[in-house]
């Protein structure tokens, strides 16, 4: 219930500028957050392993 109430507060304006925390689009994560893609490092490693996320290839050698 706190993780759902610290989400739904991030999305309003926050009173000071620098008080704005990044958040995971899908998951809320507020922590490991990638900008280019808006996600977080967990969420980005799904999507980019399926093949969701155009450009982006998975490094093997």
């Amino acid at each position: 219930m706190a993780r759902k109430a610290k989400i739904v507060a991030s999305l309003k304006p926050p009173k000071y500028a620098v008080r704005h925390r990044n958040r995971c689009k899908l998951c809320g994560r507020p922590r490991a957050y990638m900008r280019k893609f808006g996600l977080c490092r967990i969420c980005f490693r799904q999507l980019a392993s399926i093949g969701k996320l155009p450009g982006v290839k998975k490094a093997s050698w």
